[in-house]
């Protein structure tokens, strides 16, 4: 026996038995070529909505150095499963892609967690009261700063430096409305940045003054620089801290990529932007401190600097940080009474709302941009500057001619009669706020009168019916980074104190809310590669929610998230 053994073993035969024995003479290389292989994380027994139209759920996921391996059921994404593979069994829990906010921005949000808060603030009393409390921790001739306020929750009146000027005459003072189109400085602020009767309103701006000429505190869109040039800078440490600050915020709420469009108003400094660019993300990037992904718009104004960071690094600087395009503003905000339409409001009927940039140099720096194919976004709100807006993407594409641009229209709040279709026709994104609607129901019908505002505002349905793209996001920090409410709005349309939907014809099914969330939101930046859908191949950002089947989840959206996930890693809570 042991001879014929012998025989048997040939030289073939002892390379054979010496490559079987290999895992047991040497278990190291054998288990890192199995952890090489094998998943990290497989989740099952779960309720997967993918946003992936080919296969809109699953049940189970595998996951390998931060991307997706496989998705379906559990049999089909088992084979990854090896040592070391962490197995989350969710017991039929909701999971979904991580939420995109297309619309937030991001810095000026953190700073605003750490200053005077007047969101929700319904009286001129509370108003005061805030600014008192802010001032008591402040020494003498530093800056009070806040926002948030909305007139239209105490009955419309707007506030004057009477307001807060006894509570606060050692201390400059400025709090930005909630749209941030509009402020009020107290009259040491006035003075500081010498703002008097005899100062004329610049371009796309307006000093609100009395009918004796005296200011009233209130600066409008483009004249808010002669208060924010005063202002002390922020320094960096404190910009970073709030970039981190935020960055956990958001996470709370289940958003894992924020489409970031810096600390940029009319007004505002065109170099912010670049600087957090820099002094901020960069570092936080090379640092390890980065906890969500951001995409960043600049401000058109620097539109060769933009191309010329294309040029030199692509659109992927990291896997956290990527470069979207530039923005511009077409008029300002209905809030303030500064969205541009085609009549006049019915509150001031001399007024048409501002057209903050001139159309031919827009025109110029959009046809400039777009030739070195960067994306182009312009803020528009009032239902003349979205016309406005929309012709002049139309001449670009006439001049630099047909191509995958994904040109946005950021807001797109108030629409005249056959502009829906035009978005689908011109393959424009219409990037939305829905919790916007929640407080300018009450306040459009009063400035627009109710039949017009009714026949055009946040026509959601009718831009979906037109084949148009919608990409949903907060504005933050004008309203809270919140998508689920952002979706609850966008079905219900039922603002606070209505028993009743705004404009009811123009509510949305769950799975288009989902999508505006989702994917939409990542084609609308050109991040769909990457990242919207549970799919093979992109990164593994996703959310579980607090609901056991997606009948449970669809009949009562929940409020908050159990966990969010990044790079399959969970980073909240």
């Amino acid at each position: 026996m042991g001879k014929n053994l012998l025989t048997f073993l040939s030289a073939a035969g002892v390379a054979l038995l010496a490559i079987l024995l290999l895992p047991a003479l040497n278990p190291s290389r054998s288990l890192w070529k199995w952890r090489r292989t094998s998943a990290d994380l497989v989740v099952m027994n779960a309720t997967i909505y993918t946003s992936d139209p080919s296969f809109p759920f699953a049940e189970a996921m595998a996951i390998r150095n931060g991307r997706i391996l496989r998705v379906g059921n559990y049999s089909s994404v088992k084979d990854p499963v090896g040592y070391g593979t962490r197995e989350l069994n969710l017991n039929g829990k909701v999971v979904m892609p991580g939420f995109i906010d297309s619309h937030v921005h991001f810095i000026s949000g953190g700073l605003q967690m750490g200053r005077v808060e007047l969101r929700g603030v319904k009286s001129q009393d509370s108003f005061a009261k805030k600014v008192k409390e802010a001032v008591k921790d402040k020494v003498p001739g530093e800056w009070v700063l806040g926002g948030g306020w909305n007139n239209d929750l105490w009955g419309g009146d707007l506030p004057c430096t009477s307001w807060i000027n006894d509570i606060s005459s050692n201390n400059p003072v400025w709090l930005s409305r909630m749209d941030g189109h509009m402020g009020l400085a107290n009259s040491l602020a006035l003075k500081i940045a010498g703002i008097t009767n005899d100062t004329h309103d610049p371009v796309g701006g307006t000093i609100v003054k009395t009918n004796d000429g005296e200011p009233t505190g209130l600066l409008v869109d483009s004249a808010m620089k002669l208060i924010q040039a005063v202002i002390p800078e922020v320094s960096i440490l404190e910009r970073r801290e709030a970039m981190v600050r935020a960055s956990k915020y958001a996470l709370m709420r289940g958003v894992t990529t924020i489409i970031d469009f810096g600390r940029y108003f009319p007004g505002a400094s065109v170099d912010h932007v670049w600087q957090d660019l820099s002094d901020v993300y960069k570092w936080a990037d090379s640092a390890g401190k980065m906890l969500i992904r951001v995409c960043l718009f600049f401000p058109i104004q620097t539109w060769s600097q933009v191309v010329d960071l294309f040029q030199e690094r692509g659109r992927e600087l990291s896997q956290w940080i990527y470069l979207g395009g530039v923005k511009a503003f077409a008029d300002g905000s209905l809030g303030s009474n500064s969205a541009l339409f085609y009549e006049p409001y019915e509150d001031d009927p001399d007024n048409y709302g501002l057209q903050v940039t001139d159309i031919d140099w827009l025109l110029n720096a959009t046809l400039e941009s777009d030739k070195s194919r960067v994306q182009v976004a312009i803020h528009a709100i009032g239902d003349k500057a979205n016309d406005m807006v929309l012709d002049m993407f139309d001449s670009v594409v006439s001049f630099n001619g047909m191509r995958d641009r994904r040109f946005r229209i950021e807001h797109a709040q108030h629409l005249a009669q056959g502009t829906t279709t035009r978005f689908g026709q011109q393959k424009v994104i219409a990037s939305v706020q829905p919790d916007h609607l929640l407080y300018d129901a009450d306040s459009a019908e009063k400035k627009l009168g109710a039949f017009r505002a009714q026949k055009s505002s946040y026509l959601f349905r009718s831009l979906l019916a037109g084949d148009a793209l919608l990409a949903f996001g907060s504005d933050w920090p004008v309203v809270d980074i919140y998508p689920l409410e952002g979706i609850k709005t966008a079905m219900s349309r039922v603002p606070p104190g209505w028993d009743t939907a705004w404009i009811p014809s123009e509510r949305i099914a769950l799975d288009d809310a989902l999508k505006a969330h989702t994917i939409s939101a990542a084609y609308a930046c050109f991040l769909d590669h990457d990242l919207g859908s549970l799919s093979a191949g992109k990164y593994a950002d996703f959310v579980v929610l607090p609901a056991d089947s997606w009948d449970e989840f669809s009949n009562d959206l929940p409020s908050s998230v159990l966990a969010t996930y990044v790079n399959g890693v969970q980073a909240y809570p």
